[in-house]
This record gives structure tokens, C-alpha cells and sequence, in this order.
């Protein structure tokens, strides 16, 4: 299939398509006057990206992750576990920095506010 229609068969702009084969997420093969045509699954393949795009991954491991994909579906294989695994503490991780943070900075405001009974 051609750019466009896959473009509209998945709602991802022509633009984005063509970045997401730069990056080696999805792949082509150049017909006569150099288009470029799509294979039949290459719908299954972008909804993959954007799930994964979806839950926070660079491109470089969805790279990693797409010889995991079960098409069509959501579905991973078990060799995703891993990476998905350490992404997913790194959220925990950053998430607990930011509760801390935001102590903290809870903290520092009520320091600010004055007390009652004495003059603000």
C-alpha cells in the first residue's frame, strides 16, 4: 500500500510515517519512481509504535521491542518483560522523586503562610 493510504487507514500523517521508518520502526520498499509501498500488515505495525509511543517509550526501544510484537494486537511477547520492566521502575522511580519534591515543596510553602495570631 501506498503512504497515503496508509496514512489514512492508521491516522498517523504521511510526515510521521516517514519518520517512523528513518528511525527503523517501520519499513518500505521504493516502487517504480521511487514511492514508497507498505506491506499489508504495516497498520498493525504503526498501531504498535503509537501503543508504545503511548506508554512512554523512546523510539530507539520500540526498535528494540518490535521483534517482541504479536500482530495484530496488542499483545507482546515474553522477550518485551524485561525492558518493560525497568522502563516501568524507572517511572516509579521518577514518580517518587516528584512525591518527595513535591513534600518538600509543600513544606516550604506552609513555612511561608503566616501563623495564626501573629501579624502576616
Amino acid at each position: 500500500m501506498k503512504i497515503g493510504e496508509l496514512a489514512r487507514r492508521t491516522g498517523v500523517s504521511p510526515r510521521l510515517l516517514r519518520y517512523y521508518e528513518e528511525q527503523g520502526l517501520l519499513t518500505s520498499e521504493r516502487a517504480g519512481r521511487g514511492h514508497r509501498r507498505y506491506a499489508e500488515d504495516a497498520p498493525d505495525v504503526v498501531e504498535h509504535i503509537r501503543a508504545l509511543l503511548a506508554a512512554g517509550l523512546s523510539t530507539s526501544a520500540i526498535r528494540e521491542l518490535l521483534p517482541c510484537v504479536e500482530a495484530p494486537g496488542p499483545a507482546l511477547e515474553h522477550c518485551a518483560a524485561p525492558m518493560l520492566r525497568d522502563h516501568l521502575e524507572g517511572i516509579d522511580g521518577k514518580i517518587s522523586t516528584l512525591q518527595n519534591s513535591r513534600a518538600a515543596l509543600s513544606d516550604l510553602l506552609a513555612a511561608t503562610e503566616p501563623r495564626s495570631g501573629q501579624p502576616g
